[in-house]
């Protein structure tokens, strides 16, 4: 704690000066630091570290059983979207041999592919009355960076059934069309 020094400050022979005692203060540190060390084992025990932010993705069995079912689904409510090289996506309502408006090649962000599935959106929502189904195909030249992004897009623009589906040869040949392969 505290402790205070008193001397007789040069008061003891006689006929001497007589002098005010000077008295030192010295503060004792140990209290001090052993509280602090008990406040930052406090804290670092108490508080919470930074947790992984993960999106929850249904994906289906792998099945032999269920193989061969196929959910038809009309081809006026679905968008297809193809993710390519170079950060690039290309997308198309309907099918890819027959689709219903031109594949048009797309960046990310809110300009590029969010624009566009947010307008058709809207559009088969007043044309059908139903929800869009946006059907995911990335290539093999796609990163897993771009897979990410548009499962991003699809959270952002409040898409409710998106599926991540193989990429079959029509639409590769459509992407090396296109200079997005």
């Amino acid at each position: 704690m505290a402790e205070l020094n008193s001397d007789g400050g040069g008061g003891g022979k006689k006929g001497g000066k007589v002098r005010s005692k000077k008295q030192s203060t010295r503060v004792d540190m140990t209290p001090m630091v052993d509280l602090m060390f008990l406040l930052i084992t406090f804290f670092m025990l108490t508080t919470t570290l930074a947790k992984p932010q993960a999106m929850d993705l249904a994906m289906p069995d792998k099945d032999d059983k269920n193989k061969d079912e196929q959910l038809d689904v009309a081809d006026t409510r679905t968008m297809t979207v193809l993710l390519g090289s170079k950060n690039k996506i290309e997308w198309f309502v309907g099918l890819a041999d027959n689709p219903i408006s031109a594949p048009t090649v797309e960046d990310f962000g809110k300009n590029g592919i969010r624009k566009a599935i947010i307008e058709k959106s809207k559009d088969i929502k007043a044309s059908t009355g139903k929800d869009m189904i946006v059907i995911i195909k990335p290539s093999d030249k796609s990163n897993y960076k771009n897979l990410v992004d548009i499962l991003d897009e699809m959270k952002i623009t409040n898409i409710k059934q998106y599926a991540i589906v193989d990429i079959n040869t029509p639409e590769i040949e459509l992407l090396k069309r296109d200079g997005v392969y």
